[in-house]
């Protein structure tokens, strides 16, 4: 990695979409959009592109006979150890007995740990939602139980719940989420029984617990679904909910019985129990 790297800010007083037309015709590099600035970086140079874009507005202007101004400025900048820097920036979590911390932060030797790495498939722990269905996990979550992880992201409500004693299956229609999900239990030597990319509908049984960890839009949608995923007398955990959005949901599942309600901030995570 080199020292420093060069930095195009570039801000059109119009027509915001032809010049980003124009500068993704001239740099494969990533652009950041930002308050209608584009920015690129570059270890290699940028003049060449701001000698481009400074053209472009001259002859857009000529093409539509107003005045269009290009704002350009050229910087190098002092590059830094950005993986350090976000390691450093991760923090380990307990909840409860659970201790959740990325691969790089020994474990306690004391909880029961889940070593997730922050990544593009969602959940280390740390938001309200996955915070609370780790708790309510915790309290109930029995040994042999089977549990549904619906929507399962980065895996960690599912291995939670096998390292609590559950035999579990996971589903995400992410390919992604399934493939680190996967990951993340040979990481944590957890097992589970089935994972597969798709939604609740491919499940081939019912469970004693199934949680679903989603936006309140998706869980109204998926309700039936949700509800015939859980055995006779079985929990049905729901989290993902807005303050705004909980008597809806609630509403959606009025045929279940209401265990607990749980509430982090403006977010809830339901308990329900099938009749």
């Amino acid at each position: 990695m080199k020292q420093t790297y060069n930095e195009l800010s570039l801000t059109p007083s119009s027509e915001y979409s032809l010049f980003m037309d124009c500068l993704m015709s001239l740099s494969d590099e990533a652009i950041e959009e930002k308050d209608g600035t584009m920015i690129l970086r570059s270890e290699g140079d940028l003049e060449t592109i701001r000698f481009g874009m400074e053209t472009f507005a001259q002859q857009l202007s000529l093409a539509l006979d107003r005045s269009i101004t290009l704002e350009s400025t050229l910087s190098v900048c002092e590059n830094e150890d950005w993986i350090a820097q976000y390691r450093n920036s991760v923090q380990p979590l307990y909840v409860e007995n659970l201790y959740i911390h990325p691969s790089w932060v020994q474990d306690d030797p004391n909880k029961i740990n889940v070593v997730i790495d922050p990544a593009l498939a969602f959940g280390s722990g740390h938001h309200e939602t996955t915070y609370g269905c780790l708790l309510l996990l915790q309290r109930y979550v029995q040994p042999n139980m089977t549990l549904l992880d619906v929507g399962c992201g980065s895996g960690i409500l599912a291995i939670a719940a096998s390292k609590l004693g559950a035999k579990v299956d996971l589903c995400d229609t992410d390919e992604q989420a399934t493939l680190s999900a996967s990951e993340n239990f040979q990481r944590n030597h957890a097992t589970f029984q089935t994972i597969w990319t798709g939604s609740v509908q491919k499940r081939e049984r019912e469970y004693d617990i199934v949680v679903a960890n989603i936006i309140a839009d998706v869980l109204i949608m998926l309700a039936s679904d949700l509800q015939s995923a859980v055995n006779e007398n079985g929990l049905l955990i729901l989290s993902g909910i807005l303050d705004k959005y909980i008597d809806k949901v609630e509403h959606k599942f009025t045929t279940m019985h209401l265990v607990e309600k749980y509430q982090k901030d403006e977010w809830f995570t339901l308990v329900l129990q099938r009749k």
